[in-house]
């Protein structure tokens, strides 16, 4: 039997997406432009290496009670079942319930925003769409009827091209996420030329609640952090890759149903359920 190197195919991948995350960016100077190329650059590493059922866009999270988040760098979200994406004066404004996960962008790990820092501010804009309302409603799969399922976890995480703290031995990265509770704590990151890691969590969601907003503000206040893993520096993207997608297909699926009359009522208009 013939047998192949997975790990020089892996390497070969690494490399490959090295190279298309670093095209948009490498010759843009300006601050704002910069900052600009970077979102678009990890968008469009995302889009060509996703599956095509998930979406990736910028974009402004919204619910069913007018209710919006901060701007999100990057969103990815479901456009199979999530019947409507506003697009207005260059904004997409999102449905919470479209939503898999967000993530924050910048070029280091280290740094502050308005004395805040990369990872308090990421972790504080992930809280603003983890915080909205989202609904669940019936589905018909195969032509039979399945009642609303519980909600699904956000992922959050931040990207970034470089670490630049200066113990390298990760303590500071892993003393920051874990100040992070509740809605603002933090899944997992990538630093294209350092290492990605996730956060091991311990903390099982309560199955037997029927509340499922209640369940799942439970669920991120009281799961409490393990460990945080890094990868390797040479496998950074494709590690990162490997355990975003891990999530997204096996840990969350497919996204709860949409109750389109909890929208419709923006309009007064009360929808017909059956046909």
């Amino acid at each position: 039997m013939n047998k192949i190197d997975l790990k020089s195919l892996f390497a070969g991948l690494q490399n490959q997406m090295t190279s298309q995350l670093n095209t948009n960016r490498e010759f843009i100077t300006h601050p704002g432009s910069k900052g600009d190329a970077l979102e678009n650059a990890w968008i469009e590493w995302l889009q060509k290496y996703l599956p095509n059922r998930y979406s990736v866009d910028k974009a402004i999270i919204i619910d069913s009670e007018g209710n919006t988040s901060h701007q999100m760098d990057i969103v990815i979200y479901d456009n199979w079942f999530t019947p409507f994406i506003f697009s207005q004066n260059g904004f997409h404004y999102i449905p919470a319930e479209g939503v898999y996960a967000v993530f924050e962008v910048k070029p280091d790990i280290q740094g502050y925003v308005k004395e805040k820092t990369f990872i308090e501010y990421s972790a504080e804009k992930i809280e603003s769409v983890r915080s909205l309302k989202r609904t669940s409603t019936n589905m018909i799969n195969s032509g039979r009827k399945f009642p609303p399922r519980p909600l699904t976890k956000i992922i959050g995480g931040i990207l970034t091209s470089t670490n630049s703290f200066t113990h390298k031995d990760n303590e500071t990265i892993i003393s920051h996420i874990k100040k992070l509770k509740g809605f603002k704590s933090i899944d997992i990151g990538c630093m294209a030329d350092y290492g990605c890691f996730y956060v091991d969590y311990i903390g099982e969601e309560d199955t037997t609640s029927n509340n499922f907003d209640e369940r799942y503000l439970n669920y991120y206040n009281n799961r409490i952090i393990n460990k945080v893993i890094f990868s390797n520096k040479e496998n950074s993207l494709v590690s990162f890759f490997l355990q975003l997608t891990r999530y997204l297909q096996q840990a969350i699926g497919t996204v709860p149903a949409i109750d389109l009359n909890s929208y419709s009522q923006a309009i007064n208009f009360t929808i017909d359920e059956e046909i």
